[in-house]
């Protein structure tokens, strides 16, 4: 890989996680200076040269979200217009892959609008992670590289006493992944049969497998206000499962989600990963809270990408099935 190629740029939202993706690369984060004018318009002005090289812009879509999107756009439109040879969007958290379909009238499909609105700005690939809908990956026509974290949540569990964990999944949406997370444990799995009634309200009316006299393994995309978590474990508290650890790969925590999940009597850890920032800025402000780096992930994606290496072959150890792990390029 020549690093003199590469450059790398943040936006607002998450400059850590992009400063740490640096570090693995051996490259240095680039500055961009963002204007914003009376009027309350934004201008991006990248503050390295990128002609003729493959520029990377880290930006996870975290709230307040229309304002990172736009600032995304803004620098992938300044990249463009620097005659970028190519240009990568590296969003770990795609929040608008929740409004995936049309189930209701004269509904909006803001997944694949925000894709096209990327696509069309100039973006050349995406680089994401564990969307909510994995269907949203075909919204792009352009390469996406949909990486997982279900390895870095793995191993967090691994260290520990495991007998009688249970893995299990809020709805049948996530039972896949949620399987998948559980053969890497070498442990069984259950899940809830969820219904969602508004944005922040849902119901489980049940719980399938056996969670009796378990400790549980909560596993989530994402936790937004903590409602669904919290609904679960009423369940599984009623199913005789006294325990529960909580793993989510985007944990954004909003409204009064910390409240919920920080004071809650079953919960004895929650594990999140960088994707997004963390919730809290001290670890007494929430000392269940564990937040496992991805940052070395995506910089081995993007060194693959950048080699014109496979992607898809750093997740071969992930689900045992799929054969023996090969060597990453950073430790």
């Amino acid at each position: 890989m020549s690093v003199r190629e590469i450059v790398v740029f943040s936006g607002s939202a998450h400059r850590a996680l992009a400063a740490d993706i640096c570090q693995h690369l051996g490259v240095p984060l680039s500055t961009v200076e963002m204007t914003r004018f009376s009027n309350d318009c934004l201008q991006a002005q990248l503050q390295a040269n990128c002609r003729g090289r493959a520029v990377y812009l880290v930006q996870p879509l975290v709230p307040p979200t229309q304002e990172h999107l736009m600032e995304l756009l803004l620098m992938v439109d300044a990249a463009r217009g620097a005659s970028a040879e190519s240009i990568t969007a590296v969003i770990p958290y795609y929040a608008y892959a929740r409004s995936d379909k049309k189930d209701a009238s004269r509904l909006s499909i803001g997944g694949r609008l925000v894709a096209d609105l990327l696509v069309t700005a100039g973006v050349d690939r995406v680089i994401t992670m564990t969307l909510h809908a994995p269907q949203v990956h075909a919204f792009f026509s352009v390469p996406v590289d949909h990486l997982t974290a279900l390895g870095v949540l793995a191993d967090h569990f691994r260290g520990q006493d495991l007998t009688d964990a249970v893995v299990v999944s809020p709805d049948f949406g996530n039972a896949k992944t949620a399987t998948q997370f559980a053969r890497l444990l070498g442990l069984p799995v259950a899940a809830g049969s969820k219904k969602r009634l508004a944005d922040d309200r849902v119901v489980i009316d049940a719980i399938v497998g056996d969670v009796h006299g378990r400790r549980a393994i909560v596993l989530d995309d994402e936790i937004a206000t903590g409602g669904s978590i919290v609904e679960l474990l009423d369940r599984l508290r009623e199913q005789g499962c006294e325990q529960a650890a909580v793993a989510c790969t985007h944990g954004l925590f909003v409204g009064k989600a910390i409240e919920r999940l920080r004071d809650h009597p079953m919960i004895t850890e929650v594990v999140m990963t960088d994707t997004v920032p963390p919730p809290v800025n001290r670890p007494d402000d929430w000392p269940q809270l564990t937040v496992r780096s991805v940052g070395g992930l995506l910089a081995e994606a993007v060194a693959r990408i950048h080699a014109g290496e496979s992607v898809s072959s750093l997740f071969d150890g992930v689900d045992p099935t799929l054969g023996p792990p090969q060597p990453r390029l950073f430790d």
